[in-house]
């Protein structure tokens, strides 16, 4: 995917809560060696590795492929991409009033980990808080690769 494909998909996801990231941010962001993409037809994940930690920075899914499987694909195979590059365990921050997203990530075993009041400034309405949840990797994530879509 190019940075612009990655732009408008993450438009199109990401309205509002938090705001979209244009091409120039996906460009500044990839060409960072700790950063990495793992893709798939209908969506996308960015992670970073810092040591032992892999943080999704964004995970983006088409929204006439949601409630498909392709976010539980992705968020595998970051999870695996972490682990392979040293993670032990994994971070994300989820808006409070991302109901599908935090869904999701509990259903991978993600657990609250923190919160940052207001931290999300929609264009309109009030701030919305940051979860900050936290995964620990299972060994087996090193040996597995989640099936492809």
């Amino acid at each position: 995917m190019t940075s612009e494909t990655l732009a408008t998909l993450h438009a199109l996801c990401f309205t509002d809560t938090p705001r979209p990231w244009s091409a120039a941010e996906f460009d500044g962001l990839l060409a960072q060696p700790e950063t990495f993409l793992e893709t798939h037809d209908d969506g996308f994940a960015v992670g970073r590795l810092a040591g032992p930690e892999a943080e999704l920075l964004t995970l983006a899914v088409h929204p006439e492929a949601r409630r498909l499987g392709v976010g539980r694909a992705l968020l595998g195979r970051f999870e695996v991409r972490a682990a392979r590059g040293g993670a032990t365990e994994t971070l994300l921050e989820v808006a409070e009033t991302n109901a599908p997203a935090r869904r999701l990530y509990a259903e991978a075993g993600y657990g609250l980990a923190g919160r940052r009041p207001g931290y999300y400034r929609p264009v309109s309405g009030p701030a919305i808080d940051g979860l900050i949840l936290r995964r620990h990797l299972p060994v087996t994530a090193i040996r597995a690769r989640p099936e492809s879509h």
